[in-house]
Order: structure tokens, then sequence, then C-alpha cells
């Protein structure tokens, strides 16, 4: 017989919500779960492609018991993590997972998670992201949605650019104002995120209008979009034409949303010989430059300064994207490298230069290269990047070696159910390949939970000693602290 839940309220500025209490398996712990609260009114009808509106208030208790409709239509294939679409039309939607709610005197420390991608997919109502192991270890948890795909991140003339940025930032507001009632402090907030999530925290992380919402940035695997004007107006007449349609907000507002999807689709389909133009120009949607949200590309505002008061960490696995040719293996063997990574625009000496510092890469085999090269040119040369251009402002690097026994690769998103100490959680094993090790989930979680804490991980920072970092799964250790781990990539910077 199953038990019927121990139901919670809170009081926040909007109205009283319902949450439910639910036990933390192997601890004495108990979390409770508020899903689905607005932070603003639904983007449909004259807010479609509108800054977000503040929510309306509610008269009586709200449940607060399962997840809010997504931005997310149906399943886009994008991402490796379990990220349920829920239809609706409210879609900027905060789930909180807290110990102590109502409890304004606990003042635990907050992590915001917003979820990954690549701007266009994703959802905060993956399983993964419940945040009971943070909640066991002290820690407030809440994840955020947001306008998605060409509704969020699109140019159209006469709407507010960035909106799907707006959201990020009318979440964090949401935070600061509601997330004492839920046992949290305002002024100890940790923004995290993966993939177009770990982009979005950097993002977030140099803009000046964003600094009062946040103290500290864990960025897994970020994948920055920094879309130029040039390029945004561009993939926006592309758009407008394949529609039929002014490349207006009344243009784009005459058509559905199901059309708009559609049209996206089509011209955001990449394949290998579109592939290097991608990774070298950057995704067609994400946060753009805009001159007012992001004034520049967001590594020029870090080496300016912006957000040198908060400390950061942010790393990458080491086989991102190589599942992604993987089964092109038995043909890109037989192509000689120098016509593989043509697509790429890698002059000579840089090609042989990267070769030479990847000889275990290259030993595996083409499909390996490319797969690492497609890695290193969106991911992990960002990282080291961003490192730099921080100078002297707090900033720890890590990276992710272990290897997925389904994929025999540490694959983009592999570090997501560690960072969340959740490898018992619904079709993991089909990513990490059966009995991932909890130490080292132990060891992820453990990091992370330091961070939010106290604002240091726990081994030596970039900043302190440049090029030093710590690597995670590398065989027989779990957490190993090392000089040069992004050594590889050197040739490409």
């Amino acid at each position: 017989m199953t038990e019927s839940p121990t139901y919670v309220e809170v009081q926040t500025p909007a109205g009283r919500v319902r949450g439910a209490w639910r036990e933390v398996a192997g601890s004495s712990v108990r979390s409770a779960s508020f899903l689905g609260i607005p932070f603003a009114q639904a983007p449909v009808g004259e807010l479609r492609f509108a800054a977000p509106r503040a929510v309306e208030p509610w008269p009586d208790v709200r449940d607060a018991l399962e997840q809010g409709a997504t931005a997310q239509r149906g399943d886009p294939g994008v991402t490796l993590i379990p990220e349920p679409s829920v239809p609706g039309e409210s879609t900027l939607n905060a789930n909180v997972f807290t110990p102590a709610p109502g409890d304004t005197a606990a003042k635990l420390p907050v992590l915001v998670w917003i979820h990954g991608g690549g701007y266009v997919a994703g959802s905060p109502a993956s399983p993964w992201y419940d945040g009971r192991a943070f909640n066991r270890d002290g820690v407030v948890t809440v994840s955020i949605g947001y306008r998605l795909g060409f509704d969020g991140f699109g140019h159209i003339d006469g709407a507010p650019s960035n909106r799907g940025v707006r959201d990020w930032l009318a979440g964090l507001e949401w935070v600061q104002q509601n997330i004492a009632a839920f046992g949290g402090d305002p002024s100890r907030v940790t923004i995290a995120g993966q993939s177009a999530g770990g982009g979005a925290v950097l993002t977030l992380l140099g803009m000046p209008a964003a600094q009062h919402l946040f103290h500290g940035v864990y960025a897994l695997s970020g994948a920055l979009a920094d879309v130029a004007p040039e390029r945004a107006r561009a993939f926006s007449a592309k758009m407008a034409r394949e529609l039929g349609v002014p490349a207006t907000r009344e243009g784009f507002s005459s058509v559905s949303e199901e059309d708009v999807l559609a049209a996206q689709r089509k011209l955001s389909q990449l394949d290998l010989s579109s592939m290097g133009e991608t990774v070298d120009e950057g995704l067609g949607l994400g946060p753009a430059v805009d001159g007012d949200l992001i004034i520049r590309p967001t590594a020029q505002s870090l080496a300016q300064g912006v957000g040198a008061d908060k400390p950061l960490v942010l790393g990458a696995t080491d086989d991102e994207f190589s599942m992604a040719v993987q089964d092109q293996a038995s043909k890109l063997r037989w192509i000689p490298l120098a016509l593989l990574l043509r697509p790429f625009k890698l002059t000579s000496a840089v090609r042989r230069g990267y070769l030479a510092a990847n000889q275990p890469v290259v030993a595996r085999g083409h499909a390996a290269v490319l797969g690492r090269l497609i890695t290193d040119k969106m991911f992990r040369t960002g990282v080291v990047k961003t490192a730099r251009a921080r100078g002297a402002a707090p900033t720890w690097v890590y990276r992710i070696a272990f290897r997925s026994t389904k994929f025999d690769a540490a694959v983009h998103c592999i570090d997501v159910p560690f960072f969340f100490d959740c490898l018992d959680g619904p079709v993991v094993d089909a990513l990490t390949g059966p009995h991932p090790p909890q130490a080292l989930a132990d060891a992820i979680h453990a990091a992370a939970v330091a961070f939010v804490k106290t604002g240091d991980p726990g081994w030596t920072a970039w900043s302190a000693v440049p090029d030093s970092g710590v690597v995670f799964g590398a065989p027989p250790a779990t957490q190993t602290e090392e000089t040069g781990g992004f050594a590889s990539v050197e040739p490409l910077l």
C-alpha cells in the first residue's frame, strides 16, 4: 500500500503554494519539492515575443505538486538526458527542492540550475535535476524554465532582444524575492548549468545587468553562443522567407508556434559538411550580442573584469561530441585526415600541431580525431579561454575522463548524474553504462556542494596556478589534481 504524501505549504509574495515532503534515501533528511511555480506570466498572445511580465497573485493555495509546462514541445532527441516535455502555455516556472520549507531563519545556500539543450530544447522537468541530494547536504535547489529557439532567442524587429535571457533574469529575480520563504539565503546563490545551460551561466557572469542576482557560477561543459548581430539578423531573414512573413514582430506573431518550430528545425539541420561552419561561427540561435543586455562577447566582458568578484568553476568532458560521429567510423577511416578536417579551416601548421598534441586520440582512428576536434573547438578551448580571460579572478578548472562503458568515451552529459548524485535515476545507465561508480558521484557532487557553501571546490585554483585543475574519473584514481589537463587544445588557441 502506497502512503499518501505529506503536504507542506509556503507563503510567497504572490500567494501560498503547496508542496510535498519526501524521504531522501540513505539519510535522515527529508526534502520538500515544489513544482511548477510560475515566476512570470505565460508568454503567449501579446506576451509571446515580449519581455517576461510579473505573475499575477493568486488568492488561494496553489498546488505545486506536478511539473509545470515546458517550452520544449515533443521530444526533439537533442539531449542525452531524460528531459520530458509537459504541454501547456505557462512555461516560465521554477521548481524548488528544499529541506527547510517555511524556515526563513535557515538561510541555506542556494543552487539555481539552468538546463541545456542547445538553446532550442531541454526541460527543467528532468528527474535528474531533482535536488534531493543537494538538500541532503544542506543546499536549497531551484531549476527554472525559459523560452527556447526562435521564440526565445530569434532576432525580431519590434520585439525585445534575448527573450530567453530575460527569462533567466526574471527567474533569478524570483529567487531573490522568494527563496527565503523556502529556507534559502538570497545572498548565497550559485548559478549552474550544463551545455547550453553552462553557456547560460557564463553569459550571465559576463553580463553587467545580472551581477546582483548571484554570487558564484558552476559551468558544466558550457557552450557559449554570443551570436553576432549580423548572424542573428541573417537567421531571422531566413526564417521569415521560409514562413512567408515579414521579419517583424507582427509578421512572426501571425505564424503558429508549430510552424515556427518546423521552420527552425529545417534551417538548423546539421551534417558533416556544415559542421565546420557551425563549430567556428557558433550556434545560430542563442544569447546574442545585442548592445543592451549582452554588450560584447562574454570572454571580452570577463577580460574587462565583469564578474571578477564571483568564484567560477568550469570544465568539460574529454569526448563531448565524439559519439556524434562514432557510427561513421568505418567510413571515416578511409578519408585522409587533411581532407576530413578541411571544413574546420585549420592551417597546415595548426593541423600538424593539433595532431601531434593528440597522438593518443589519433591512435584511436579518424572518427576519434574528428569527434575530439569538434569537442575541443566547441567546449574545451572555451574552458581555457574563459579561465585565461578571468586572470586573477577566482577560477577553478576540471575535466571529466570517466569513459562510458556504453560509448567507450567521456561523452556529453555524462557528468550530470554525478553532479546531482542521482546514479539511481531513470536511464542513467543508458548513458554511463551499467554500474556507474558511486565513488565518482561522491567526489563530483561533494566538490559542487563545497563550492556552493564556501566558494571553493577543494582543489588548486587555475587563477592561483595557471593550467592547474583536477581530473575526475581517470583510472586508477577517482579525483587527481593535475597541471596541463587542457594542453592538447593549445594549437587551436
